[in-house]
């Protein structure tokens, strides 16, 4: 079946207004101008791109990161502090996914609906990657965030709910550059002891 006219259009209307949706986990520390939800798939996009990983699908996991928070322009970011089941939070999301990708081709709309799904459902090694990638993605604004406040530590709790979540051999060793960046920006910051 054809798309409805203008069903691309309106599509991606809604998705722009994701660069207006906050991470909430952001708002809730009270980051100043904290990342949009746009500005978390585009950054994990170009993680994915910087893959070295000749055993991943590379297109795949661009257009995984592209797509796996798409729904939060309908739904909003929900994050764990919100206290949302998990099957609550996936209903939503599922519906807001039904809706985004109503507007399109039926070619494009099982493209981008399945995709959607293969994140969701972690299947695939690209998917699993792409999981990653976002709790990478986590860390690394995390970090950005404490070197902007000049607050070291700060968000001490982002990296503690990553912990033992990177298996990956690339994301294990940016997680390493970023916590040795880290810790020496916090012993820098901390008085010496007598």
């Amino acid at each position: 079946s054809a798309e409805a006219p203008g069903g691309a259009l309106r599509l991606a209307l809604l998705c722009l207004s994701s660069q207006r949706v906050p991470r909430t986990g952001w708002v809730y520390r009270r980051v100043a101008q904290p990342e949009s939800v746009s500005d978390h798939m585009y950054r994990m996009a170009v993680m994915a791109l910087l893959t070295e990983d000749k055993s991943l699908n590379k297109d795949r996991c661009i257009r995984l990161a592209l797509v796996h928070d798409m729904a939060e322009c309908i739904v909003g970011d929900i994050a764990p502090a919100d206290n949302i089941p998990k099957e609550e939070k996936h209903r939503r999301e599922e519906a807001a996914m039904q809706q985004l990708t109503q507007l399109l081709s039926e070619d494009l709309r099982k493209e981008i609906y399945e995709l959607w799904e293969e994140y969701e459902n972690q299947c695939t090694a690209e998917a699993k990657f792409v999981k990653q990638l976002d709790q990478c993605e986590m860390i690394l604004q995390a970090f950005e965030y404490e070197e902007l406040e000049n607050t070291p530590g700060r968000l001490q709790d982002f990296y503690d709910s990553t912990a033992g979540k990177f298996v990956h051999p690339e994301i294990l060793q940016l997680v390493s550059l970023i916590n040795t960046e880290r810790n020496k920006k916090i012993a820098s910051a901390s008085p010496p002891q007598p």
